[in-house]
C-alpha cells in the first residue's frame, strides 16, 4: 500500500470515494427542509411573530432546492446520464425515489410560492410597463382574480399545501439519513438514529440559515429587525440543537456502551483521524457554544438589549451551520477513512482547491442560491410589507 494507508485495508478503502461533493449533498437539502419549515411555522401554525421571515423563508428553500441535485451531478462521471433514474425507475431504490420525492416537493414549494405571490403578481402586471409588464403577465398565467373570496381560497391552498409539504420535506432529507443508515458494511454509518440524527441537524441548519440571511437583509437594507421574529427563532433553534446534540452523542455513546468489535475502530477514529473535526468543531466550538449562546437569549431576554440579542443570534446561528457541515464532513468523510478489515486507517482526506469536486466548486454552488434570492427579489419582494399583507386581509 500507500504511504497515505496505516495498517491493513483492503484495495477498495484506500481512495475517498465519496468526497466533497457529497458533503455539500446532504448539507443543502438540510437547508432546503429546515428553511421550509419555518415558512410552515408561520403559514400552518400562524405563528404571527415569524410572518416578516414567512416569505423569505419559502424562496430561500425554493433557492437552495434548485441546487440541492448539483454536487451529485458534479460527482457523477457521466452527468447526462442522471434522468436515466427517473425514465427507468428501480422503485425498489431509495436513489430512484429520491428523484420522484425532489420532483413532487419541487412542485409543491412552487406551487405554493405562486399562491403566496399571486396578488403580488397581479399588481405589478396592472400597473408596470413594457418588459416588465409582459413578466408580470407570464407569472400570472392568466390568472386576475384579486377579489377577497379568491385571496382567500389562495391563503387555504397555502396552508393545505405548506401541511403537505411539512412530512415531504422530511422525507426528501430524511432519505439521506437512511441512504447512509443503510450500508451495513459501514459501522459509523449503519445506525437506526442516523435518518433521524440527519433530519434534526437538517432543521436546525435551515433555521439557522434563515435567520443569518434576514438578519444580514435587514442590516444592509438600513430596516429594523424584528425582536419578536429573532426571538422566537432562537427559542426554535435552541430547541432543535439541544435535541441534534443529544442524538450525536447517543449515536457515540450507544457504541461506545456496546463495545463491539466496530468500536475498536470507531474509537480510535474518533480520538485521533477525527479529533479536531467532531470533537474540537462539531461538539465543542459547532454545539456547546452556540447551545450557551442561545440559552442566554432565550432565559436572560429581559436583560438584553435588542442590538445584543442580534448580535448574540447572529454568531450563534453562523456557528451552528459549521457545526452541521463539520457534523456531514464527519459522517460522509470519517466513514470513508476506515478500513473494512478494523485495521486499518487512511491518512486524512484533503479536498483539491480546483476540479470538478473541489472546493472552488463547493463554495460557488453555495453561493448560487443567495443569488437567485437577489433575482427573484428584484422581482417579487422577499420583505414583508405591513399595508401589503393587510391589503391580503
Amino acid at each position: 500500500m500507500g504511504p497515505e494507508v496505516i495498517g491493513f485495508s483492503f484495495p477498495n478503502d484506500v481512495h475517498v470515494t465519496w468526497s466533497l461533493m457529497i458533503v455539500m449533498y446532504p448539507y443543502i437539502t438540510g437547508l432546503v427542509a429546515g428553511a421550509f419549515v419555518v415558512s410552515s411555522l408561520y403559514h400552518v401554525f400562524n405563528r404571527q411573530e415569524l410572518k416578516p421571515i414567512g416569505r423569505l423563508s419559502l424562496v430561500a428553500s425554493f433557492a437552495f432546492l434548485l441546487f440541492a441535485p448539483l454536487p451529485l451531478l458534479f460527482h457523477l462521471g457521466h452527468p447526462e446520464r442522471a434522468l436515466n433514474i427517473m425514465v427507468t425507475p428501480n422503485f425498489s431504490s431509495a436513489m430512484a425515489a429520491f428523484g420522484f420525492i425532489y420532483g413532487f416537493y419541487f412542485l409543491l414549494v412552487l406551487g405554493e410560492i405562486w399562491l403566496v405571490y399571486r396578488k403580488d403578481i397581479i399588481d405589478r402586471a396592472r400597473a408596470a410597463r413594457g418588459f416588465r409588464r409582459r413578466l408580470y403577465k407570464i407569472l400570472a398565467l392568466g390568472v386576475y382574480d384579486d377579489s377577497p373570496e379568491a385571496l382567500r381560497i389562495d391563503k387555504r391552498i397555502v396552508i393545505i399545501l405548506a401541511a403537505i409539504g411539512i412530512p415531504a420535506a422530511c422525507i426528501l432529507h430524511g432519505y439521506v439519513g437512511f441512504m447512509f443508515g443503510s450500508v451495513k458494511a459501514n459501522a459509523l454509518w449503519s445506525t437506526p438514529l442516523m435518518p433521524v440524527i440527519f433530519l434534526f441537524s437538517a432543521i436546525t441548519s435551515g433555521i439557522a440559515m434563515v435567520l443569518v440571511i434576514y438578519a444580514t437583509v435587514q442590516r444592509f437594507a438600513a430596516k429594523p429587525i424584528s425582536g419578536e421574529c429573532i426571538q422566537s427563532l432562537c427559542r426554535y433553534l435552541w430547541l432543535f440543537a439541544i435535541v441534534t446534540v443529544t442524538l450525536e452523542l447517543l449515536e457515540v455513546l450507544s457504541l461506545s456502551y456496546e463495545r463491539n468489535e466496530e468500536w475498536l475502530v470507531v474509537s480510535i477514529l474518533y480520538r485521533d483521524h477525527l479529533a479536531f473535526s467532531f470533537i474540537g468543531l462539531q461538539m465543542v466550538f459547532g454545539s456547546l457554544i452556540p447551545i450557551i449562546l442561545l440559552g442566554i437569549v432565550v432565559l436572560m431576554r429581559k436583560y438584553l438589549t435588542d442590538p445584543l440579542r442580534n448580535m448574540i443570534a447572529f454568531v450563534a446561528a453562523s456557528i451552528l451551520l459549521i457545526q452541521v457541515m463539520a457534523m456531514r464532513w464527519n459522517v460522509v468523510i470519517g466513514g470513508q477513512i476506515f478500513s473494512k478489515s478494523f485495521r486499518g486507517f487512511r491518512e486524512a482526506y484533503r479536498p483539491e482547491l480546483f476540479g470538478r469536486e473541489g472546493v472552488v466548486v463547493a463554495v460557488l454552488i453555495m453561493v448560487a442560491p443567495f443569488v437567485v434570492l437577489a433575482l427573484i427579489n428584484r422581482v417579487l419582494p422577499l420583505a414583508y410589507d405591513e399595508k401589503r399583507e393587510a391589503a391580503r386581509g
